[in-house]
């Protein structure tokens, strides 16, 4: 069982567009303190029985151990690949105590 209390949630979009806003709205919704946008990347997958390849964009969400799984469902429905997206995390094994302060004080549940 880990002890983090920051944790790093990806995904990929096939546009930069998509990525920016899940990053905007999980941002603006307080689900991640902060969001990084990048790409584009080649990929290559299995998709429908069929290898494919193609262009991805990613977006790294810092997150609290908190709201991570609600952070999870966001990104679901804010998603356009249906049934749906990659989303992994990560929990980040240090951070300064300075940083996974702001981070769980941004992200903390909003009266």
């Amino acid at each position: 069982m880990t002890t983090a209390r920051v944790w790093s949630v990806t995904s990929t979009t096939p546009t930069e567009e998509d990525a920016q806003r899940i990053a905007r709205t999980v941002v603006a919704e307080r689900l991640a303190a902060g969001a990084e946008v990048t790409g584009p990347a080649f990929s290559v997958f299995w998709h429908s029985g069929e290898l494919g390849e193609g262009q991805e964009w990613r977006v790294t969400l810092k997150t609290s151990t908190a709201v991570r799984d609600k952070l999870a469902t966001r990104i679901l429905e804010l998603h356009p690949w249906a049934p749906g997206p990659e989303i992994l995390a990560s929990p980040v094994e240090w951070a300064t105590d300075h940083y996974a302060d702001w981070v769980e004080k941004f992200t903390a549940a909003q009266e």
